[in-house]
């Protein structure tokens, strides 16, 4: 009887071992979309941590967003550091970076317009240059620097992510403090 005792105990005390080396990692990777924030309009963005094992730890975010409507595209590229503080399943998130935005508008303008001598009406056409996005963007390809303060609820194993967060953004045309973007994801 101490013979089967002795044995259970030891294939327990295995199992347990075992399972302290299979534990799970964190979830320090995330695909999210954004609607606003760095990315602008939206973005469809990859996050994750410099440090594989700290969820509370610096780490980067890349994006792209945009959209083409009747002759005008916008398109913008989000690169992010940013640095995570909390315990759990709640962050604070802050972080800074530049959002790359191109831009094609085929608009015109028709200024200058007359009848000539004939009688024919005469109209003389310029294009638009630069567009807006919150601020004046003056020429394609251009720069926003993007600041970020917010929350970010990640699972600890991964699943459904959301945040929210305050987005300032700023060029060589100004500073919009009060912009702000919600994203929702799958964090692993």
């Amino acid at each position: 009887m101490k013979r089967v005792l002795l044995g259970f105990l030891l294939l327990l005390s295995s199992q347990l071992v075992t399972a302290q080396e299979t534990e799970t990692k964190p979830a320090t990777q995330a695909v999210f979309i954004e609607l606003g924030g760095a990315g602008l309009p939206y973005s469809f963005n990859y996050d994750f941590r410099f440090d594989k094992s700290k969820r509370d730890s610096w780490g980067m975010r890349v994006g792209f967003g945009g959209y083409a409507i009747d002759g005008e595209s916008f398109y913008s590229v989000p690169v992010m550091v940013n640095k995570l503080y909390g315990k759990g399943n709640h962050f604070f998130e802050m972080g800074l970076g530049a959002t790359f935005v191109a831009f094609n508008n085929d608009d015109y303008y028709y200024d200058n317009c007359y009848y000539d001598h004939n009688g024919n009406y005469i109209c003389n056409s310029s294009s638009r240059s630069g567009t807006s996005f919150i601020l004046d963007i003056d020429e394609s390809p251009s720069v926003m620097g993007v600041l970020n303060f917010g929350y970010r609820r990640i699972p600890t194993n991964g699943g459904f992510m959301w945040k929210v967060n305050l987005n300032p953004i700023f060029n060589s045309n100004g500073f919009w403090p009060i912009f702000a973007g919600i994203g929702f994801g799958y964090a692993f």
